[in-house]
């Protein structure tokens, strides 16, 4: 028999925030793969569980994700927990998961805590659809063309940052962003849990004069889709008519497609937009 793998969800900072299926399947799984054993342990003491650990990290992710995939085909039951969440949300756990689904073994995931959930039910910002982006890249080069793509975002925006970057990050947002409404959420489920809502500005301001500490949830405000059909109106009358034209032949289009984006584009109709063409090549 081929074992399972139970991705279990473990409390992002109060330890009663774990469901009574986690605690049942942490108790009766053959072993638990966990990102930091030394932290886990605190958790599993709580419980009075005593189920063998190993280590599954961001570092061992790959290989140690093959030893532990041997061990379930030899039918050993896997639960697999990260240190604060759900197991797979910007973590290792997508690896082993992935491997598991490749090699046809079983894959059930026990929900529970999810610190960009709770972050974003907290912030009241809407919540039909949001963009997770977990923690930026540290990479200038990887971290720009993300920041970039998120100034024409319209839905919510989530992000992930340790203390010591959150000034950093802010600054960034700002100037990229511009000033946008956001809701800084710190220590999130834990004693002095703190959710604050601010502009990036004031976000700045308040993280020059003091010094960040725990980690941080940001939940942005996206555009209006209004503003930014507005924007790009504006962008499309600063170009002439041939421009606007060329630029979507370039593109590959042929003239008739082209003619009913420029419509789109400007807010007239594919009528107006083929006189004025019309008229231009006449006076030409």
């Amino acid at each position: 028999m081929v074992g399972t793998l139970y991705l279990c969800a473990t409390p992002i900072g109060n330890l009663e925030d774990i469901t009574l299926r986690v605690l049942r399947i942490l108790k009766e799984v053959d072993l638990i793969a966990a990102e930091d054993t030394r932290h886990s342990r605190i958790l599993l003491e709580y419980y009075d569980i005593h189920t063998p650990m190993t280590s599954y990290h961001e570092h061992n992710k790959y290989e140690k994700a093959e030893v532990l995939i041997r061990k379930l085909q030899e039918g050993t039951n896997i639960a697999l927990i990260t240190d604060a969440g759900t197991p797979g949300i910007s973590d290792p756990g997508e690896v082993m998961a992935r491997r598991c689904h490749e090699e046809g073994i079983c894959v059930t995931s026990l929900p529970g805590a999810c610190a960009c959930i709770t972050a974003l039910t907290l912030s009241g910002e809407p919540s039909r659809r949001f963009c997770f982006e977990a923690f930026l890249p540290a990479d200038k080069k990887e971290r720009r063309p993300i920041l970039e793509e998120l100034v024409t975002e319209t839905r919510t925006i989530i992000l992930y940052e340790a203390p010591h970057r959150l000034k950093k990050t802010l600054e960034e947002l700002l100037a990229v962003l511009g000033n946008r409404k956001l809701t800084i959420c710190r220590e999130l489920t834990k004693r002095y849990e703190e959710g604050e809502w601010i502009t990036l500005v004031d976000a700045v301001d308040k993280y020059t004069a003091e010094e960040p500490k725990g980690e941080y949830v940001l939940v942005i405000e996206g555009r209006s889709r209004e503003e930014l059909e507005r924007e790009s109106a504006a962008s499309w009358e600063a170009m002439t008519l041939i421009e606007h034209l060329e630029y979507y032949l370039d593109r590959g289009m042929d003239k008739k497609e082209a003619m009913k984006q420029m419509a789109k584009d400007r807010g007239c109709s594919k009528r107006e937009i083929y006189q004025r063409l019309l008229d231009f090549e006449q006076d030409e």
